[in-house]
């Protein structure tokens, strides 16, 4: 399939890049283009037992949902839900290792339908044993995306700041859907406690 076919109606991310930064106090992010424009917000709910990620547009109209599938749960599969059609869009899942802080942890993005492959978010290796030292999370982390054949598509580079910031470049998404990936950014940073 396209990437085109897992676009949100109403929502236009075809831009090359984009910056994601994390409130200072909650999870809560905002997206913006290269021009310094919101784009995207989406914000973790508090008190739920299942996790969920509301996305808003630069309108504050409702776009996406990401919810959680199980209940409290660092691996598992949350999928992303189109606020007008209520179709799912992707599912984004993760599989916990005990190996993650050598081997870098993935996320992958699949069709909800097929459960194919259409990408992955892979952080960089060997950066976890450093983040366990004394520097904690003050190391930015640092992410690869690649196509379902492991073909490099862009990074999610952390920078060094007070609140978790992100700078996403798509250098080639024809194969890959842009939308899941900005939200992925958010939503991972948010369960993996970055």
């Amino acid at each position: 399939m396209e990437a085109s076919n897992y676009d949100i109606e109403g929502l236009d991310l075809s831009a090359d890049q984009y910056t994601v930064e994390q409130n200072l106090i909650r999870n809560q992010y905002t997206a913006l283009d290269d021009r310094g424009n919101t784009v995207l917000e989406g914000k973790q709910k508090t008190f739920e037992l299942k996790e969920e990620f509301p996305f808003v547009d630069a309108d504050g109209d409702d776009v996406f949902t990401v919810t959680a599938q199980q209940i409290r749960d660092y691996e598992g599969q949350y999928v992303l839900t189109d606020a007008r059609s209520g179709e799912d869009v992707v599912v984004l899942d993760h599989e916990y290792s005990l190996l993650e802080q050598i081997m870098g942890a993935t996320w992958t993005i699949r069709d909800p339908e097929t459960d194919a492959e259409l990408a992955a978010i892979t952080s960089r290796k060997f950066v976890g044993l450093f983040r366990t030292g004394l520097l904690g999370n003050l190391i930015p982390h640092h992410y690869e995306i690649t196509d379902a054949d492991g073909g490099h598509v862009g990074s999610i580079s952390g920078q060094l700041s007070m609140k978790d910031r992100y700078d996403i470049e798509i250098d080639d998404a024809s194969s890959v859907p842009r939308v899941p990936v900005v939200a992925a950014a958010m939503v991972i940073d948010a369960i993996e406690g970055h």
